[in-house]
């Protein structure tokens, strides 16, 4: 993130930050900082709905969304919002859980227990494939890039086994 993503004088949004990344990017000079979580379950500083989000188009340079689309059931709402809210030029980071094969959703599983066990978590509407998010995202107009992070000795970031990252950009 620092050496890649953090710039002077950028403005981030980030989507149910980490308390890492809040406390870090909070207290940053020359960065304008934009910490959201519509749930009330992080620290943040602003409630937009992702899917309604408000600010003017192309404000954010960067943009952070771990583990946020899985939740919303009108993902390409939230897709539209967030490349329309995303500079000429900027990065949207975009973390999700991911299995093998094709996006499995199916908005009839309403319940807890329906979620949890098709899902894997009761407040989930489905689970992305790495391919079936990056067509899209890019279908919204991002252009994506896989990234995929193995662990090292000194495994600062917390990234599990082979995790992958999209990194999304407006062009």
């Amino acid at each position: 993130m620092q050496s890649e993503f953090l710039k002077k004088d950028i403005s981030i949004l980030d989507f149910s930050p980490s308390r890492s990344f809040y406390r870090k990017l909070k207290n940053q000079k020359n960065i304008s900082y934009f910490s959201t979580d519509l749930s009330g379950d992080f620290i943040a500083d602003y409630q937009y709905n992702i899917t309604q989000i408000d600010s003017k188009d192309s404000t954010f340079d960067l943009i952070i969304c771990f583990h946020v689309l899985e939740h919303i059931e009108n993902d390409g709402k939230a897709m539209a919002e967030l490349f329309r809210v995303l500079r000429t030029g900027g990065k949207c980071i975009i973390q999700t859980p991911f299995k093998e094969g094709d996006i499995y959703e199916d908005f009839s599983l309403t319940t807890e227990a329906e979620r949890l066990y098709h899902f894997g978590q009761i407040d989930h509407v489905r689970i992305y494939s790495i391919n079936g998010l990056s067509q899209r995202l890019m279908e919204h107009g991002f252009r994506v890039e896989v990234r995929k992070f193995f662990p090292n000795a000194d495994n600062r970031n917390g990234f599990h086994p082979n995790e992958n990252i999209l990194i999304c950009s407006k062009d």
